[in-house]
This record gives C-alpha cells, structure tokens and sequence, in this order.
C-alpha cells in the first residue's frame, strides 16, 4: 500500500526530531525539520514545512513517492482488467498470496529501524487513539454497517474480517498529502500490522465465529508468515545490513506495487460473477458507507474534548481508520473463508484508496472539513463566519 511513504519514519526517529513533541505545541514546531536523519527524507521534510504545491514536487524529487502517487491508477486499472478480461489476473491462485503480501511488508520493513518504535513511548496518547480505532471503533462500525445493510452471508464475514485486520500502508502516504502527521502514521501501522498476528484472529473469531468457523491459531500463523517475518527480516536488513538495503530499496516500491495488483486482481477475477450481479452490485453500498463512517468517526474521536488533538494528528487518525490492509484481509478470507470472502476485500481495496486519497489530497490543497458547507451554501457560510 503506501510503500514509498514508509520512508517518512525516519524523520522522527532521531530523539530531537521536532515531530516526538507534545501534542499541545504548534503544528508549525512539530513540523519543524530534524537535525537528524537521512538524506533520503528531505522530500518529506520540504514538503511539510513548505506550500501545498510543493508536495508534487517532492513526490517527484522521491521515485518512491512516484510510484505511490500512482497506486490509486494501478488500483483502479486492476480492477477494471480483472473485471474486463478476468483471464489476466485469474491464474492467481491462493498459493501466490503469501509471498506477495510477502513482498509488500518486506518493503515495509526495509524502512523502519529499532528507534522509530522508541516513538511510541514518547507519543503514547496520539498512538493509543489511532490503535484503539483501528482494532475497537472500526470493527465495530463493521458489524454494525453489515447488519444495517443487511449482507448476503457470501460476503458477511470477508466484509467483517476486512475490518478487523491492521492499517493499510497507502495511509502514510495520503497523511503525507494531507499535510498529517507522518511519523504518526508510520507507527500506527507498523504496530497494528505487527500486533494483527493477534489481535485480528481474536476479533475475527468473536465477531464472525458463530457465523462462520474460524482457525484462530492457523490464522495467527499465516499472518506471522506473511506478515511479521518479512516486517522483521526488512527491520534486521536495515539495521545490520544497510548495503543490501541500498540495492533492493529502490526497485522495492515497484515490487510491491505488482504485488498489490496480483492480491486485487485474482479475487475479483475469480469472483467477477458474483461481483457484476445484483447481490455483488449491492456490495458496494455498505463498503461505501464503512470508509465514509471510518474517515469521519478517525477524525472527530481525536477532537473530542476530552483528548483534543491537533488538526494534522486528527488527520492523520482518520486516513489511518478509514484505510486497512484489504490485502490482508483478502488472503486470510481465501485461506481460511471461502474465495467468494475476498471479494469484499478486495472491493475495499479500490474504494478505499480512490476515497483516502482524494480526502487526503483536499486538505493537502488546504481545504478543511468545515468548509465543505460553504460550497454548497456560500451565503449561509459567510453569515456564519462573519
């Protein structure tokens, strides 16, 4: 997902980073460029503290921003292939799932480093707001959208599943364009994606275990394969073997961008019957409502009064909430649901990265959520503020 955005970890690793700042300081402080750090973050660090404009540039001065900037297009054009000429993603058997989610948190890995978690300790309220909608406020809001909408049994449980696995990577990447907070972004990822190897097969079984049989323990061991291994293996590359990182680090985002195609495509190609029918069409309404529901409660949990966050964490919360690993969910639900379970994963993939980074991209352009009534009822809005 957001493979090249995993590079912004680092620019908050160092123990003077401005970003490991109270939350209460200015966003113009926490913005404020590191001592520290590689030279590799300097697209990051010009494209916070300088003009909305300036994050194009920046995307383009990093390939691997480039190639994260055109995932969203990759994303739709699979699912137009898949669904057009199903033959060019079908041969995708679930035995290629595993090593492509493999290939995906292996770029991940290559990116953090044993500092970038220290953050945690130093961010422990930001962080633990982000978790808990992560893996509370979003599967909740799953069930509660599926029973709403009432969800055919083929699709109920990837659906649930789907909202029950860990944040996705393209997150960090549209906290980028939003002008969030990155590092934020970065640690809410690494640790539900670590953390999945429990807590999705725990949630998943409460909430769709009577609904469908689940393997706990078999699926806490496909996402320790799949997911922790290569998120670790990346980790030890990075910190003990910086010159086999150097050469694999920049054909990564390209790998992992074919590697999230393959995990889209093969579900939808598999199960384009069920998807252009009725019931599949209908599919799309609450998946629709479960991202829109996620993107709004991420951003207004963090302006509670209670924890009164600052305008980029809130940001950043809500990319977070609104975007999981739909990959994830799409090789747990194939391996241990029934393939028809993909498909719901691999719809939200699509909406998901079309939705995130379009909200995204709107605050990065400096629009706020506030101002959306003024487009629609200008005069009413210039009443209000005057």
């Amino acid at each position: 997902m957001a493979m090249g955005a995993a590079a912004a970890v680092a620019a908050s690793s160092s123990s003077g980073c401005a970003a490991a700042t109270p939350h209460r300081h200015s966003h113009r402080h926490r913005q404020a460029p590191c001592s520290g750090g590689g030279a590799w973050m300097l697209p990051f660090r010009a494209g916070l503290a300088s003009s909305p404009s300036s994050s194009s540039s920046a995307a383009a001065g990093d390939p691997s921003q480039a190639l994260s900037a055109l995932l969203p297009l990759v994303v739709a054009a699979t699912a137009v292939t898949a669904l057009g000429n199903p033959a060019t993603f079908s041969w995708v058997s679930k035995e290629y799932y595993a090593p492509a989610l493999g290939g995906i948190m292996l770029s991940i890995g290559i990116k953090l480093s044993l500092d970038d978690f220290a953050l945690a300790f130093k961010r422990p309220v930001p962080l633990t707001i982000g978790y808990l909608a992560q893996y509370m406020v979003k599967p909740l809001l799953g069930v509660l959208i599926a029973r709403a909408f009432g969800m055919p049994s083929a699709f109920f449980a990837g659906f649930v599943l789907t909202c029950c696995v860990s944040g996705a990577q393209l997150s960090s990447y549209a906290s980028f364009l939003s002008k969030g907070d990155v590092a934020l972004s970065i640690l809410l990822t690494s640790c539900s994606t670590i953390s999945s190897v429990v807590v999705t097969p725990v949630l998943t079984g409460l909430l769709i275990g009577s609904v469908v049989p689940v393997d706990g323990i078999a699926m806490a061991k496909s996402i320790l394969q799949v997911v922790l291994v290569p998120v670790t293996l990346g980790l030890l590359l990075n910190t003990y073997a910086k010159a086999v990182v150097n050469v694999i680090q920049p054909v990564m985002p390209f790998v992992a961008m074919v590697c999230t195609s393959l995990c889209i495509g093969s579900p939808l190609a598999i199960n384009r019957s069920k998807i252009l029918s009725s019931e599949g069409f209908l599919l799309l309404f609450p998946i629709v409502a479960f991202h829109v529901a996620a993107f709004i409660v991420g951003y207004w949990i963090s302006k509670l009064p209670i924890l009164r966050q600052e305008e980029p964490v809130c940001r950043t919360i809500s990319v977070c909430t609104g975007m999981q690993s739909s990959t994830l969910a799409g090789l747990l639900a194939t391996q241990f649901l029934g393939s028809s379970q993909a498909v719901p994963a691999a719809c939200s993939v699509v909406i998901m990265a079309i939705f995130g980074l379009t909200l995204a991209s709107y605050w990065g352009n400096g629009s706020r959520i506030r101002d959306i009534g003024s487009r629609f009822f200008p005069q009413a809005s210039a009443g209000v503020s005057s």
